[in-house]
């Protein structure tokens, strides 16, 4: 079996004129496994810390110059390196602001890739075929460098792997309807030529090591994937003549009328292949997927569903998934089980460790001792971590299986996070465990936007009387019921145009889950990319209770329970801002959000002339400031302005 979770957002992309190029030349691993970097197919590389989706630094080049191939990491010396206009190989580290002002060098011939190579010096591939150690190159940037391709012959993919405890660089070209595979390992000079089957080159390549060789596996625009072993035998000395290279299919997949045009894909192990761009047999037209396939079997696996447009690009690193669609790069973690047939056929059983399996209270017991038990922070926080882990996994193989309390009791330890754990919050969305979600809510400090919203959707879309049932935590339901109890004994209208004796939209425990998501840390450009998510009817129920929230406050009828968990005025008038901005077309054109936009406009109108009101009496106060005082002791007037 094999598994694709929850997708979070990493970051906007700067799509390119007609929408046809992500914008992103390359995602490569970092100085750890929670960071990539990115490279802008323009000027710009950022490193990102994965968990937190945060840019950890960003540089980019002056006007004019063009980053020509993606960043990469060298682990060796703690540096980055780009490669410029062709030519210009730059290195810097993270504490250089300025790229420009940091180590470049021009060298001899076009460069192709600099790939990183595990363990040792990284490689720079000339487009002509030639390689070099970089810091052999960077000792003598003018070396002259040998043509191993002829001139009209183009690189289209390369990859090194460790073979056999050596690093092994391999490259497609493309020359006169010809693909040649070209593999080097101890002679830079030198290269094992094949010669692929089938005349045409293939969408995408990917590669795996494996005894004696390397497994090669190609996508092509048919819908079917290939698989060569390449020997390793001849990739070390001089091979002039170019040998046939052999292949199995693996996959024929249905893509309807047509050929593929943007597709990839990316082997995971020996026996799951992860596809991008190619259609889902089961999903109509106008779909785009992220799907992996055991290709032992010919069985799909997983997939899920990628929003806007594909644009035929796949990464895989540290577990994880890298796809831009649409106008963001999503990060979607994955897990693949050892390939057989139960497995393929979601058959296969977890077999415990002694024959038992503790049962949910058993759980709850065990958890709870074992808390109490430790007294040192950190040893909590990874012992909270492991466990709330371990047990999500279980219910995720076992849907019998779910302990409510323990999971809520890890949750209230304070020591768990969403990037620790995170797919506990999806579990507790799944099971509709509302209780759950509402403590992650309140102690997870880095819920992604996307996770926030499909919080948002589940707590709109379930009725208010199952909700009611749920029991929830005190204070905050106590705020709300402060709101609506004041709302039935007052009655008439104020100056914030919002009658008094308004009538909550939702119900109470509705309400209580929705003040959770109002106080959410979130990113205004990732949160915008999302709420357009959100049907009409939803977004038209959630402005009306922000309506709602906004009047009650503007009456000071809040402050009777303020110190209670609640959310702030500016969070309220920041969340309404970003639900007209997302859905500013839909709400003029529904006849049901008239009236809201009409109330939501004297809203708007209120603000700027109190703010107006507030400039005018700034200058009064300044030009007292300013004028002198007499130390004559004289009569005085008051005199009262009514500023509305």
């Amino acid at each position: 079996m094999a598994a694709l979770y929850e997708a979070t957002t990493l970051c906007v992309l700067n799509v390119g004129p007609g929408g046809s190029d992500s914008g992103i030349s390359g995602i490569e691993p970092s100085a750890d496994d929670d960071q990539v970097v990115v490279t802008d197919s323009a000027r710009s590389v950022t490193v990102y810390k994965v968990s937190d989706k945060k840019a950890l630094g960003s540089w980019t080049v002056k006007q004019g110059q063009t980053v020509t191939c993606p960043a990469i990491y060298n682990p060796q010396t703690s540096e980055y390196v780009v490669v410029t206009d062709s030519k210009v190989i730059r290195v810097w580290k993270d504490s250089d602001i300025n790229i420009d002002r940091a180590f470049k060098t021009t060298v001899s011939a076009d460069v192709w890739r600099v790939l990183s190579v595990p363990d040792s010096e990284p490689l720079v591939l000339f487009q002509r075929g030639a390689v070099r150690r970089l810091d052999t190159l960077l000792a003598d940037p003018q070396q002259p460098v040998e043509n191993v391709l002829p001139e009209e012959a183009v690189i289209r993919w390369s990859a090194v792997l460790n073979v056999e405890q050596q690093p092994c660089l391999m490259f497609l070209s493309e020359q006169k309807g010809e693909t040649l595979l070209l593999m080097q390992r101890r002679h830079p000079d030198s290269a094992a030529r094949y010669r692929l089957e089938g005349g045409e080159a293939p969408l995408s390549c990917s590669a795996l090591p494996c005894d004696g060789g390397v497994r090669l596996f190609c996508l092509y625009s048919s819908g079917s994937v290939y698989e060569s072993v390449v020997p390793i035998r001849g990739a070390g000395g001089v091979v002039e003549e170019v040998q046939p290279l052999p292949r199995t299919l693996l996959l024929n997949l249905p893509v309807g009328e047509g050929k593929l045009e943007s597709a990839s894909a990316v082997s995971l192990d020996d026996a799951h292949v992860a596809l991008v761009g190619v259609p889902h047999p089961s999903a109509g037209p106008g779909k785009d997927f992220l799907c992996i396939w055991n290709t032992n079997f010919q069985t799909l696996q997983a997939a899920k569903e990628m929003a806007g447009r594909i644009y035929g690009q796949l990464w895989c690193s540290c577990g994880k998934l890298y796809v831009p669609h649409g106008k963001s790069l999503s990060v979607i973690p994955f897990k693949c089980q050892k390939s057989s047939l139960a497995a393929a056929m979601g058959k296969l059983r977890q077999a415990g460790s002694n024959g038992t399996i503790a049962s949910a209270e058993e759980v709850q017991k065990k958890v709870s001792a074992f808390l109490s038990n430790l007294k040192n922070l950190h040893v909590i926080q990874v012992a909270a971590g492991g466990l709330a882990s371990v047990l999500v996994s279980r219910c995720q193989e076992q849907p019998g299986f779910y302990p409510h309390s323990a999971l809520v009791q890890l949750v209230h330890s304070q020591c768990l996070s969403y990037s620790v754990c995170p797919h506990l919050l999806t579990l507790a969305l799944e099971k509709k465990d509302y209780a759950l979600c509402q403590f992650c809510l309140q102690v997870f400090p880095d819920i992604p936007e996307a996770v926030a919203c499909s919080c948002l959707k589940a707590f709109l879309s379930e009725s208010d009387g199952t909700l009611d049932t749920v029991s929830l935590e005190r204070d905050s339901v106590a705020f709300v019921e402060g709101l609506i109890a004041n709302s039935t004994q007052e009655g008439g209208e104020t100056q914030s145009s919002m009658p008094l004796d308004m009538k909550c939209p939702v119900g109470l425990h509705k309400a209580v889950l929705l003040n959770e998501i109002l106080q959410v840390a979130y990113s205004d450009c990732f949160l915008l990319l999302h709420l357009k998510t959100l049907s009409a009817p939803q977004v038209i129920l959630f402005l009306q209770y922000l309506q709602f929230l906004y009047g009650k406050y503007s009456q000071d009828l809040h402050t009777q329970v303020s110190a209670l968990r609640s959310p702030a005025m500016t969070q309220i008038l920041d969340w309404i801002c970003l639900l007209v901005d997302a859905h500013f077309t839909v709400l003029v054109m529904a006849p049901e959000a008239r009236e809201l936009l009409s109330h939501l406009h004297k809203v708007v109108r209120l603000q700027v002339k109190v703010f107006s009101e507030l400039g005018k009496i700034e200058g009064c106060l300044q030009a007292l400031q300013k004028a002198k005082q007499s130390g004559d002791v004289c009569q005085y007037s008051i005199e009262v302005i009514e500023l509305f």
